[in-house]
């Protein structure tokens, strides 16, 4: 297990623990009751689990326990796969495990990470704190300010500072697979339009590298997000780069009404990556 703990972040908000691990996420949830069908419906309810798909479980494991998997086709070429495992605690309570891949799924990873899981092996080190005054991205901390807080797992959104969005790979072509089904996963959206998208040349992390910036358009579209905020379009930057040991996969993005620097970029972009002149 210790292989790939370092390569993964989590952040608990009350009984709900989420994890980022290659792009993979993934969920944990923990109920105090016998281990059945009926409070396995009954005690994880947001998960819409019905008794009938409770019917296949995981002799490996060495613990009471039933799996679901479903495949969703997002376009032809892009397919989104959730695997769910409701398993009984050594401690005689139950909990459930999620993970959601994008075009794979790997079932040798899913068990062992339930088994970490399980075995309470998840260093408490990995954990991102609640309060956002700092982050730390990719082996460097970096310095917030107040106006930031948590969207989900390595996703921070500061307002009229921008948003990122990043997670750590093995490899990096895993990396540039996990930006690219991120660009396919917004154009699959109702929402808006892009407009505008084409390469453009980086400096990520300290490194010159190229990224696709991306205009998003929200022109005609009707909702109180949008009003509150009063912005009209993003602009959006994916990358997928080295940096320091790691592989990383980011999301970088800003209103058209955040507050900018002299090079066009707000100040949590400002703080990752410059626009090569």
């Amino acid at each position: 297990m210790t292989d790939f703990i370092q390569d993964f972040t989590a952040y608990q908000i009350t009984a709900l623990i989420f994890f980022n691990v290659d792009g993979i996420e993934i969920t944990s949830q923990t109920i105090s009751a016998v281990f059945s069908k009926n409070n396995i419906q009954n005690g994880f309810k947001e998960l819409s689990v019905k008794g009938k798909e409770l019917v296949n479980s995981d002799s490996t494991l060495g613990l009471r326990n039933f799996y679901t998997t479903k495949l969703k086709e997002i376009t032809p070429d892009l397919f989104q796969s959730t695997s769910r495992y409701y398993l009984e605690r050594p401690d005689k309570k139950i909990t459930a495990v999620s993970f959601i891949f994008f075009n794979k799924r790997d079932a040798a990873f899913e068990r062992k990470f339930v088994n970490a899981i399980i075995h309470n092996e998840i260093p408490k080190s990995i954990y991102a704190a609640s309060k956002t005054d700092s982050i730390n991205f990719a082996g460097r901390y970096i310095t917030l300010g107040e106006t930031c807080g948590w969207m989900s797992v390595n996703n921070i959104q500061c307002s009229y500072y921008g948003q990122i969005n990043w997670s750590i790979h093995k490899d990096q072509a895993d990396a540039s697979l996990h930006a690219d089904i991120q660009l396919r996963l917004l154009k699959t959206q109702k929402k808006g339009k892009v407009i505008s998208e084409k390469p453009v040349k980086i400096i990520f992390e300290g490194n010159e590298t190229e990224a696709k910036q991306v205009i998003y358009d929200f022109t005609g579209v009707t909702s109180m997000l949008l009003k509150m905020s009063g912005g009209k379009y993003l602009t959006i930057y994916y990358v997928a780069a080295p940096v320091r040991n790691n592989y990383v996969s980011c999301v970088l993005s800003f209103w058209n009404n955040d507050l900018l620097n002299a090079e066009g970029l707000p100040l949590l972009l400002d703080q990752v990556m410059k626009l090569k002149k």
